[in-house]
């Protein structure tokens, strides 16, 4: 791929959304607007945080592919990964993520039972910018 996973890392990082897919019981895609990714290890993995009794928890519980896109609409460009989510519950990763703020969302605070962290497993992508699309393996950047 001619771009590489750092011009993706500075797209991603620069947006304040991330739109995060998941699959319904009847086999539909749902999008969901969430806020920035609050850590990321290069372009692989991505760690969200969100509310355990969400629906979009519930689903990926029973099906955990997934995508994420990001769009830089300065520049017409953006990125969707496919990959996997899990939803982690233990205390080591909701530390890792938990910010001061977060109590406005979880009142107990980073043992809130309703707080949870998505962690997104990328493995293939699709890079769009200057009016062409190239599709790429996460492995290969």
């Amino acid at each position: 791929m001619r771009d590489s996973g750092k011009t993706i890392g500075n797209l991603v990082d620069k947006q304040k959304v991330a739109f995060l897919g998941s699959v319904d019981r009847e086999g539909f895609p749902n999008i969901k607007a969430m806020l920035q990714p609050r850590n990321r290890e290069g372009i692989r993995i991505f760690y969200f945080s969100t509310n355990t009794s969400s629906m979009r928890v519930a689903q990926f519980r029973e099906n955990n592919r997934a995508s994420i896109y990001f769009c830089d609409r300065r520049f017409f460009r953006g990125v969707m990964l496919k990959g996997t989510v899990e939803v982690l519950t233990d205390p080591a990763s909701k530390e890792m993520i938990w910010e001061p703020g977060d109590t406005m969302y979880y009142k107990e605070g980073v043992t809130d039972p309703d707080y949870c962290v998505l962690k997104f497993t990328a493995f293939s992508g699709r890079y769009y910018s200057g009016f062409k699309s190239e599709d790429f393996s996460v492995g290969e950047i």
